[in-house]
């Protein structure tokens, strides 16, 4: 993977918060950090938001405000444009159509 294709995050990281979000899990950052040591979930959900149209939800919970992230309910998987990082899962949805 050239060094123009990677964000600032390990792409494992990257596939681990696009398939937990189609999954339909609600994310957070310390679920991130629990489940593939990652420091970077703002910055994915971020990037996915902004430059691949994702419609992610974001809910600020308790007194810290901490961020959890969703898809939109009725959300499209197959519809969904994919990070680089992730483009195996996307064949693996299309290969489930």
């Amino acid at each position: 993977m050239t060094t123009q294709h990677r964000w600032f995050s390990n792409p494992s990281n990257i596939y681990w918060c696009c398939k937990a979000l189609i999954e339909g899990r609600t994310i957070s950052h310390k679920t991130e950090i629990r489940e593939v040591k990652g420091w970077r979930l703002a910055a994915i959900v971020h990037r996915l938001k902004d430059s691949f149209n994702w419609p992610i939800l974001t809910e600020f919970r308790g007194p810290d405000n901490i961020a959890h992230y969703r898809l939109s309910p009725g959300t499209d998987p197959a519809r969904l444009r994919f990070p680089p990082s992730a483009k195996q899962l996307q064949d693996e949805i299309r290969g489930q159509e």
